[in-house]
């Protein structure tokens, strides 16, 4: 099968012919009909997250947002079947740890990280396996098309576990939401369905026009102001109920931190580069004052994937909105060299492999 493969951090994915999947007992191998290209991906192809043990290594195979049709199923495979249509959650969890076993396998014990580790070869290919597939594959609705759900695996299911589980998002809250890339606009979009007058904050005016035609009633572009988070208060009366930062850079985090009103939730769920290497100073005397709290988010337990699909059902959600264009595999470097310079917009999904 053809695939993007990783020879050097920095450089050129190479297109090759490599061994298709072969699923083990308790995997399945999905054919690939879709994959988002996300800045966590930039991240991986960077060699980035060392700290966190988590460096690619030469040879691996990025790619984390699929969505497509199982092909094959191991022996020990109970509710998933062939032709099954389905996404796959980049936080793989083993299903049977303490973690998992609690609802919260997002954060399992012995997490998989879907194309970043040798063990989980990621899905810039045309197959990709997925272990304890009965724990980790999510069944799509019917009628839904796998380029308009690539995204969920990663992007839209990470923001909504963040506003909709781990903040307390209410009706008229003001949310603001710093950098408004894949993960910021399906946040913008997100909290907008769940009732908040959203504000934008990015450096790029056709991110933030996008942002409106997504929900936020008010943007800031950072680089027209002195003063980020004062603007947003400005704006929010006092400052905001809940704010994200949604890349992960010591600027946008501290905004964000300090666009928070009295008893604000801060939202970290963008992760840093080599440049802060996971340290990132907060005010913390701030936030001691105004009992701000920070809170740490990643991605979604695939067990409550329903209350995504509920919403997209009746309409509230639409993740095809956040699909910026459609790609080739062979066009993928080129989009990892964009978001360097941060010059792509939404999430761009290869679907010819």
């Amino acid at each position: 099968m053809r695939a993007a493969v990783l020879e050097e951090h920095g450089e050129p994915l190479s297109i090759e012919d490599v061994d298709a999947p072969e699923p083990d007992p308790r995997g399945a191998v999905v054919e690939v009909e879709a994959c988002g290209v996300c800045r966590s991906d930039w991240h991986g192809w960077q060699g980035d997250w060392g700290w966190l043990g988590l460096e690619t290594q030469p040879g691996q195979i990025l790619g984390h947002e699929p969505a497509g049709h199982v092909v094959a199923v191991g022996d020990d495979v109970e509710n998933v079947s062939e032709g099954d249509h389905v996404a796959v959650p980049f936080n793989l969890g083993d299903g049977t740890c303490h973690e998992c076993r609690r609802g919260h396998s997002n954060t399992c014990e012995n997490v998989m990280p879907l194309g970043f580790v040798p063990p989980v070869q990621g899905a810039f290919a045309e197959q990709v396996h997925v272990p304890a597939a009965d724990h980790n594959l999510v069944s799509l609705p019917d009628g839904v098309s796998s380029v308009d759900m690539a995204g969920l695996g990663c992007r839209f299911m990470t923001s909504f576990h963040a506003l909709a589980h781990r903040a307390d998002v209410s009706a008229g809250d003001w949310v603001s939401v710093h950098g408004v890339g894949g993960v910021g606009l399906s946040a913008v979009h997100i909290a907008d369905a769940l009732g908040a007058n959203v504000i934008a904050v990015d450096l790029k005016d056709e991110k933030l026009e996008h942002a409106t035609e997504l929900g936020a009633v008010e943007t800031v572009n950072a680089a027209d102001v002195d003063n980020v988070a004062a603007e947003v208060k400005a704006i929010a009366d006092g400052g905001a109920n809940v704010s994200m930062d949604a890349l992960g850079i010591e600027t946008t985090s501290q905004n964000s931190v300090q666009s928070l009103g009295n008893r604000g939730q801060h939202l970290q769920v963008g992760l840093t580069t080599q440049d802060e290497q996971g340290m990132i100073s907060v005010p913390s005397d701030a936030m001691v004052m105004q009992e701000i709290e920070f809170i740490g988010s990643l991605g979604m337990p695939p067990t409550r994937y329903d209350e995504i699909f509920r919403m997209v059902a009746t309409g509230k959600l639409r993740p095809a909105d956040v699909v910026s264009e459609t790609i080739g595999l062979e066009d993928v470097t080129a989009k990892l060299e964009a978001m360097t310079d941060y010059e792509t917009e939404g999430i761009p999904v290869i679907d010819e492999f």
